[in-house]
Order: C-alpha cells, then sequence, then structure tokens
C-alpha cells in the first residue's frame, strides 16, 4: 500500500520488508542509519525494544510506550505511533464513531491497547473501562493513563464484572487482543448485554471477519474490522515520511483489493 501511495504521488521512495530477529535488532537500526534511509516501520515483537535505539520520541509514542513508525531526519531516529490515531481515524470513517459519544470498552492491555487508549484520550473521550484477563495489567495501564490524562474517566474491571455491569452502558467495545486470528472467541464477552446502538471494533484484519465480527453482526450490531486502522496508520506514516497526503481512500483500496482477492 506504501508503494501505491509513492507511485501515485511520484516520488522516488520504495517500501521494502525485512525480517528481523529479536537479537539483531540493534544491528538492524544501525544499518539502516548507515543506509540513508528517511524511515521505517516496525511491528511485533519490535515497538517497545526499539526505543532504547532512538534518538527522541513523538508525544504519540511516549504515550502509548511502544513505537511502530520511526522518521530519520539529519541524522536522528525519532519515534512515533500512528497506530492509535489511526483507530480514531477508523472509527470515525467505517463506524462514524467518536470518542465523545460514550462509554468505550477496551479489551486488552498490551502494547495495542496502550496505543488505543492514549489516542482516544487525546480525542477527548470521557470514559474508557479497560478489561484484561491479567488483571494487574488492566490496573497498570489505568494507572499510567491516569497520569497522562487525569480528565478522563478510566477505569479497569474485572473480566467477570464486565458483562452486567459496564456493557448495557457501553457505547463501543474495540478488541485490541489477536485474539480471533485463529477462530477464537473473546469467551468472557457477552455481547447480548449490549444495547442495539451499540458498535464494535476488532482490530485483527486477518480474517476480515473475525468470531467477534460475525457474532456481533449477527445481532443486528454495527460492525468494522481493523482494515482501516491499518490503512489510516500508514497514510500516517507516509506523511511522516514524505511530508505529503497520499490520495485519500487509495490504501485502504489496494488492502481491500489484496484481502478479497
Amino acid at each position: 500500500m506504501q508503494n501505491a501511495a509513492f507511485s501515485a504521488c511520484n516520488l522516488d521512495y520504495v517500501y521494502i520488508p525485512f525480517a528481523v530477529a529479536p537479537e539483531k535488532l540493534g544491528e538492524a537500526v544501525s544499518g539502516l542509519h548507515a543506509l540513508g534511509v528517511r524511515g521505517y516501520n516496525v511491528t511485533i515483537p519490535h515497538k517497545t525494544e526499539i526505543i532504547r535505539y532512538l534518538d527522541g520520541l513523538d508525544k504519540s509514542a511516549e504515550d502509548a510506550g511502544a513505537v511502530n513508525t520511526v522518521l530519520v531526519d539529519n541524522g536522528r531516529m525519532i519515534g512515533y505511533n500512528t497506530d492509535g490515531d489511526g483507530l480514531v481515524c477508523s472509527l470515525a470513517e467505517d463506524l462514524n464513531f467518536v470518542p465523545t459519544m460514550g462509554t468505550i470498552v477496551i479489551i486488552g492491555a498490551g502494547g495495542a491497547a496502550r496505543g488505543a487508549v492514549a489516542a482516544l484520550c487525546r480525542a477527548e473521550a470521557k470514559r474508557v473501562i479497560i478489561v484484561n484477563r491479567t488483571f494487574d495489567k488492566a490496573c497498570a495501564l489505568k494507572s499510567d493513563m491516569n497520569q497522562r490524562y487525569p480528565e478522563v474517566f478510566i477505569e479497569a474491571v474485572k473480566m467477570e464484572e464486565l458483562n452486567e455491569k459496564y456493557l448495557p452502558y457501553t457505547s463501543l467495545v474495540v478488541n485490541t487482543t489477536s485474539i480471533g486470528m485463529n477462530g477464537d472467541r473473546i469467551e468472557f464477552l457477552n455481547l447480548a448485554m449490549l444495547s442495539k446502538s451499540a458498535k464494535v471494533y476488532d482490530m485483527v484484519y486477518s480474517p476480515l471477519i473475525t468470531p467477534l465480527i460475525h457474532e456481533a453482526s449477527g445481532m443486528g450490531l454495527m460492525v468494522s474490522n481493523g482494515l482501516g486502522m491499518l490503512a489510516s496508520q500508514g497514510e500516517r506514516a507516509f506523511t511522516i515520511w514524505t511530508g505529503q497526503t497520499p490520495p485519500k481512500g487509495l490504501m485502504k483500496q489496494f488492502l481491500t483489493g489484496i484481502c478479497c482477492s
């Protein structure tokens, strides 16, 4: 999708994937710096570990505690996190939802959840509920985000408390975990407790229809997978590297064509 956007904008850039073993991350970063690249993405499992090799962080990466995009500028490597803002954009475009519209339940407490909560808070969310299999991790994320965004009501809840106590008043459920990639369900989540106006977002985009998406759509709820988020975060990375805006919708159209072929 990046190469499609480079071509459309007549830019002399090329996007190339490299597989990097965790123990080789430092060497890879040094190599990219030596080669004079303009920037690069990093993905699992490098999003946190790479911070130690960078010269600075944008606020988006500081808040998320993770980096997925790096800009090389005047010899300095600056880390960004475009995932969270990509989510907020996708929510608006794919679900007609903005964070101020009501209570948001975040499933998960890992790096993706951290980026999501930070971006939702920056977008003026009023109330965010975090639920995770390991309750202590949810509490740790809540505590950190409360310090960064004291104006937002953020709460960590136990799985067994979620359905009856919180879901009836929830406007949006966001799955930030990898549950669903292998056909598995989020066992503790009872979608029947949601109101008919609630919406469901699954960050997983492979497969396009996860068990969560299938179940929620079958109940008549408005749903979206993570394909829009993937495209939106890519658009932001493109702009960070090039200073230009890619053609609107091009990356998502490209991804949709691949996933549907």
